[in-house]
């Protein structure tokens, strides 16, 4: 799945006792309702949010990932989580819907009917 929206926040990476890494940003959603996402990046594909800033357009690469995690009470609660995995930017203009140029065949169409010589009727009724 993608994920097209302007850097709206960029986080530090956080190392972990573990060794495990991983480091999140939120893009702002382009649609009539924006919305915030959080994206996590982790280990190797932290290093994807180097180059970028607060403000640039950018299409996501991501996966949604699902968790079951049972509480020590017995309570069994689900979790959802998008991690990114490609990160591309995009220029201001490509987010703008464009219009396809007319072309001059298109003013050169006929309203002649294209049937209307043809004598030859060999229907059967």
């Amino acid at each position: 799945m993608e994920l097209q929206g302007t850097v709206k926040k960029l986080f530090d990476a956080q190392t972990f006792a573990s060794g495990f890494q991983k480091r999140e940003m939120v893009i702002l959603t382009q649609e009539q309702y924006p919305q915030p996402i959080n994206i996590e990046f982790l280990s190797d594909k932290i290093s994807l949010l180097d180059n970028l800033k607060e403000g640039e357009n950018v299409k996501v690469g991501i996966n949604i990932r699902g968790r079951e995690w049972v509480s020590p009470q017995g309570e069994t609660k689900y979790f959802n989580s998008i991690t990114g995995w490609r990160v591309e930017k995009v220029s201001d203009n490509a987010s703008e819907p464009t219009q396809a140029a007319h072309s001059q065949s298109a003013s050169s169409v006929s309203n002649e009917n294209p049937f209307a010589g043809d004598d030859d009727d060999d229907l059967p009724f």
